[in-house]
């Protein structure tokens, strides 16, 4: 049997609770990314890198998808079995998101910064698989992210290696 349907006011406060931590993570990330660019532009970079134009666009796609899924999650009845895991799964992988561009950017470091990004990915992969077994829909919209920051693992080991 499905689970009831949740309230306006359980749908109203998931809505505002997934868009204050998907902005926070956000924001958080942007902000270190933003403040060393120079540092970037003067990187050896492998043939595959995106345009920096790119990056924007694909991380704006990405956050609402995050917070779309983390939505239809949080709506579920708390005492839904699975769920407690699956929300710890994404916030692991979203501290880790917030967390690698401080790394990478600001701290400079992308061996570092490879240290967060493949937890971050099998988190990524596990909060995906535990949200498919709860909503499909919320576990779909992970997937997207799965596959960037696969690429984007690819993009820091090889940065790591021209530059190390």
């Amino acid at each position: 049997m499905p689970p009831a349907p949740p309230s306006a006011q359980r749908n109203l406060l998931s809505a505002c609770a997934a868009a204050a931590a998907i902005m926070a993570a956000f924001l958080l990330g942007q902000s270190a990314a933003l403040s060393s660019l120079a540092w970037y532009s003067e990187l050896i970079k492998p043939p595959f890198t995106p345009p920096r134009w790119v990056l924007g666009p694909v991380w704006i796609a990405l956050f609402p998808l995050m917070g779309y899924a983390l939505w239809r999650i949080l709506r579920l009845p708390a005492a839904m079995p699975g769920r407690p895991r699956a929300l710890a799964y994404f916030f692991i992988q979203l501290g880790l998101n917030a967390a690698w561009p401080w790394v990478f950017f600001v701290l400079q470091r992308p061996l570092w910064a490879l240290l967060d990004i493949y937890p971050q990915l099998a988190f990524i992969l596990l909060a995906a698989a535990a949200f498919l077994s709860l909503d499909a829909a919320a576990g779909w919209c992970l997937v997207p992210l799965a596959a960037w920051v696969s690429f984007a693992s690819a993009l820091n080991l090889a940065i790591w290696r021209a530059n190390g």
